[in-house]
């Protein structure tokens, strides 16, 4: 027994040997962790607990960056921070394959416009960047401002003098919008949070989270043998998702063939867009050909279902994010609320205008520091195809790159006192000396977030609103960030408010 032990265990080295030799000796000349046979960086594959893995790549930055490897069993993983390879890897077609990683949610998006590749995602981005024309996003703007109003109302049980947790509020609030905006249906998740599909989005949230703490849990077949019952739970869940959105696309297609003339759609020409009431991702793919073939439901609901993933943790990250860092800025609260009154007025009931949130020019500053220092995705995923050379390094064939923008927006090369909670450098005398690639809260190059101008009038809908009703007080534990794939705290982001008196 023992004997067939040894020679298990030897073949298994043999096999490691042979299957990494070749990444090994073209990654000699990276600094980076120690590697151990078969497991490799056993460091990573110990953390079990979201709140380890930020400090750990914390102290892998500082020690190893700004570029450095490290294996995870038989992956090779490199990590880039430095502003000019991040050019180089985001600006090049030869980088645009999605980490590996991802592939955690193919499961739910399949084929969307964040892991599609090839013609199929050129295709799919033509049409969705239709979506966010200037002239579809001023219609949004009343959705914003409808769900903004919700949110503030439903924080006056706050009003008792206690720090409260802003971040679950927010998710509801930006899952209304999202919905509305992407699907053109009302879920009234802000006053609804038990609804099934509610429900079934949070709860598959959490699953993904435990999923990505665990590499173990990265495949989908090694899971449902490790964790059948989890298997088993999200695979339920997804089905929930998927039949709520292709019900709402059947509904849809059948109103648009019902009655052409009153549908509540867009006419997409040559010259641009044209409206005549507010208009849903939805309809613009409904009404979309790729080659002269519409597209089918299934299609449809790739993007839909993106559009929901991409749009609803990142604004409720961002916003949370943002109020905690205003609550103890009182100087930049003071600020940011003073350019509300002088842009929108003292009337906190009045609607705000497209005009308006693209007239918050502090508060967009106010966004960006605040995505610098809490970026809604931490970490951006990228992998090769073929053997490639930025630089003296060497990138193998079928290796993952991390990019962990978290910790280049933190670089003080880039950021003076990193840690310092400053909009000014973002305003316009100032943001002229900041590298493009070294502050990149959306991605960059040609596979950015086609919806950032969407976020950005969203979150300054949320923050404004916010501003009108309540100060913002510094109460509550700092929070704890976690790298997920969209950056939460591990104890919640607390503040206080109180009534704002006009």
């Amino acid at each position: 027994m023992y004997f067939t032990f040894l020679i298990f265990i030897t073949i298994l080295l043999v096999l490691d040997f042979l299957v990494k030799r070749r990444r090994y000796g073209l990654t000699s000349n990276y600094r980076g962790p120690k590697i151990y046979p078969i497991f490799g960086t056993t460091e990573i594959l110990k953390r079990r607990e979201v709140e380890d893995y930020l400090e750990t790549f914390r102290g892998f930055s500082v020690k190893y960056g700004p570029i450095y490897r490290m294996w995870m069993a038989h992956e090779l993983v490199i990590f880039v921070e430095d502003p000019a390879i991040l050019e180089t890897l985001l600006s090049s077609p030869k980088y645009a394959h999605k980490h590996s990683l991802y592939g955690m949610i193919k499961f739910w998006l399949r084929d969307g416009l964040l892991l599609s590749t090839g013609q199929k995602w050129q295709s799919r981005r033509k049409i969705t960047t239709a979506a966010f024309h200037f002239k579809i996003l001023e219609g949004f703007v009343d959705i914003f401002d409808h769900n903004s109003h919700i949110l503030a109302k439903k924080f006056e049980k706050h009003l008792d003098g206690n720090a409260f947790d802003v971040y679950w509020d927010l998710s509801l609030a930006a899952l209304d919008i999202i919905c509305e905006t992407a699907m053109g249906t009302r879920i009234n998740a802000q006053t609804s949070a038990d609804s099934e599909y509610v429900r079934a989005i949070e709860e598959l949230t959490n699953i993904i989270t435990k999923r990505v703490v665990n590499v173990w849990y990265w495949n989908d077949t090694i899971m449902g043998i490790l964790a059948p019952k989890m298997k088993e739970r999200q695979d339920h869940l997804v089905k929930i998702l998927h039949g709520f959105s292709e019900g709402v696309i059947l509904e849809r297609r059948k109103a648009l063939l019902k009655d052409q003339k009153e549908r509540d759609t867009a006419s997409i020409t040559e010259d641009g867009i044209t409206t005549k009431r507010k208009v849903a991702l939805l309809d613009v793919l409904l009404q979309s050909t790729i080659d002269g073939k519409q597209l089918t439901n299934a299609d449809i609901r790739e993007e839909v279902d993106t559009f929901m993933f991409g749009g609803q943790d990142t604004c409720a990250s961002a916003v949370s994010f943002a109020l905690y860092c205003l609550s103890r800025h009182p100087e930049v609260q003071s600020r940011a609320f003073q350019e509300i009154c002088e842009v929108i007025g003292t009337d906190k009931n009045k609607p705000v205008t497209y005009k308006d949130l693209q007239n918050l020019k502090y508060m967009e500053c106010v966004i960006k520091e605040t995505l610098r220092m809490y970026p809604s995705g931490p970490i951006i995923g990228r992998r090769t195809l073929e053997d490639s050379k930025i630089g003296e390094y060497s990138i193998p064939a079928n290796t993952n790159i991390i990019l962990p923008i978290y910790f280049t927006f933190r670089n003080p090369t880039s950021f003076p006192e990193p840690d310092k909670f400053n909009p000014d450098r973002f305003m316009e005398d100032s943001a002229g000396k900041i590298n493009p690639y070294a502050f990149i809260p959306f991605s960059a190059g040609p596979r950015q977030c086609v919806g950032q101008k969407f976020a950005m009038l969203e979150m300054k809908s949320l923050l404004s609103t916010m501003l009108r009703y309540y100060e913002l007080l510094p109460m509550g534990p700092d929070p704890i960030p976690v790298i997920n794939i969209v950056l939460r705290s591990s104890n919640g982001v607390h503040i206080g408010i109180r009534e704002r008196k006009l």
